[in-house]
């Protein structure tokens, strides 16, 4: 493994990112970094990458040209949504900012290590990235997913997961730690050594942590589907963070207009998210109900105005995500965090 360098030399490792002129006033595109091309490479995509090691980093990015127009959205890591689609005017340019967890592997537990440090990909129909300035984030909240498929960041397109949407809705100063992995149920994300074990530790006081699991507990009892959410929210309390129960998002599975049980995740005779929804009230919990709110968008548009959401005209899949359909049920996702006063509005 590359060895990482100390984060005491973050601040001079860093020191050129920070050159250049912070306005955007009276139209003058800001001057850019002396040693802009020396992180970046390519037009479309543009990939720029920093060694930095593991961490929060507190990123501010202006997006567009002096000459030309563009159409710019950012990714991070493992193709998690920072920026969405930014157009700008020629002459013209937009600063956004968002906050960053590097971590090892950069996406899924079980996934590829990816690249060592922090990676930004711009692209869009027309990419531009006119400053760059990345620094440790020096106050931050970190927001954790325990989940399966549906939310994990998915490595490779066109799959997706809505928590791998998710940063793209929230700003700087609130990091998602994505812990989400493939094919986890309950059972195997509490007891498997790469999950809750691993996450737990990195837990800091006063972070938020979903947990949202489901798809995958086809023979989970109920019992056992309780106690397992019962002994996360306890090791989530341990740390002194703030457990926050998820319901699974619906799959696309239709008995005339509305979903049929394997849609709402009911498995038999257990109703998973009917499981979630009493733990929740058992354990004074706040609860995301994903599989209500999701039920509700994908019945009002219908067998065929749903597909989109899904990859169901790309290999038949009604369960996992497109990146479109990902960015709509991140969108659900933070309206019922600030409905909940979880997150600041």
């Amino acid at each position: 493994m590359r060895q990482r360098r100390p984060l005491l030399a973050i601040a001079a490792l860093l020191t050129p990112l920070l050159i250049g002129s912070p306005a955007l006033a009276d139209g003058h595109p800001p001057r850019p970094y002396e040693d802009l091309a020396s992180h970046c490479t390519g037009t479309s995509p543009i990939v720029c990458t920093f060694d930095v090691p593991t961490g929060n980093y507190d990123v501010t990015v202006v997006l567009g040209d002096a000459q030309v127009a563009a159409q710019t959205s950012v990714h991070a890591e493992a193709r998690r949504s920072m920026v969405p689609l930014t157009a700008t005017e020629p002459g013209a340019f937009a600063r956004r900012g968002f906050t960053v967890n590097v971590r090892e592997p950069e996406g899924e537990p079980t996934g590829p290590l990816g690249t060592p440090g922090l990676t930004l990909t711009f692209d869009g129909p027309a990419p531009h990235v006119a400053r760059i300035k990345v620094a440790p984030a020096r106050r931050v909240r970190q927001l954790f997913i325990a989940g399966d498929s549906t939310a994990c960041d998915q490595s490779s397109h066109p799959y997706y997961g809505w928590g791998q949407a998710l940063p793209s809705f929230l700003g700087r100063g609130l990091s998602v730690v994505n812990h989400a992995d493939s094919g986890e149920s309950s059972v195997t994300f509490r007891d498997g050594e790469a999950f809750f074990p691993a996450m737990k530790p990195r837990i800091q006081r006063g972070d938020l942590v979903l947990i949202q699991f489901g798809h995958n507990d086809k023979t989970t009892t109920a019992e056992d589907f309780r106690a397992n959410l019962s002994a996360m929210v306890a090791g989530v309390r341990e740390q002194g963070g703030r457990p926050v129960l998820v319901t699974s998002v619906v799959r696309r599975r239709f008995q005339g207009t509305q979903l049929n049980d394997l849609g709402l995740i009911i498995h038999g005779d257990v109703n998973l998210p009917a499981e979630t929804r009493a733990v929740a009230a058992a354990e004074n919990v706040p609860l995301i109900d994903l599989t209500a709110r999701t039920e509700q968008l994908v019945e009002s548009l219908g067998p065929e105005g749903s597909k989109p959401i899904y990859l169901t005209d790309v290999n038949g899949d009604n369960t996992h995500l497109s990146e479109y359909g990902a960015h709509q049920y991140a969108a659900l996702a933070v309206e019922e965090l600030r409905a909940a006063h979880l997150i600041n509005p």
